[in-house]
């Protein structure tokens, strides 16, 4: 596993932690203090930004979880994945994103670029 399916591993964990405290504190180790989260809903900056976001998702999304969707392709300090928004592990996805992340030289996540390829219905 490269360090960058590992950071993308830590950054779904993120989503998927249930305990505010607990993802912010993931969310200050994995993050820069600056880094933008931009997608088609949000734009914010930051680890409070972001750890906002996440709180948002995860309270209109109750009981679902995001899993890593095939394989992360990532060379220097970038990776670009899919992932799917699930009822269970394995079943098929409500949504499905496309996320890019750059890392810093130690590794940190300093920006994450969002896509939506499906969303659930209204």
């Amino acid at each position: 596993m490269s360090d960058l399916t590992t950071t993308v591993t830590q950054y779904l964990d993120i989503w998927n932690e249930a305990d505010a405290e607990k993802r912010a504190a993931a969310i200050a180790e994995l993050f820069t203090a600056d880094a933008p989260y931009i997608d088609p809903m949000a734009a914010v900056e930051g680890p409070e930004g972001f750890a906002a976001v996440v709180a948002g998702a995860r309270d209109q999304f109750k009981g679902l979880s995001f899993e890593l969707h095939g394989a992360v392709d990532a060379h220097h300090n970038q990776a670009r994945f899919q992932w799917g928004l699930v009822t269970a592990p394995g079943t098929e996805p409500i949504a499905i994103g496309f996320d890019v992340l750059v890392t810093d030289e130690h590794g940190k996540i300093k920006a994450v670029y969002g896509f939506l390829d499906k969303v659930p219905a209204a």
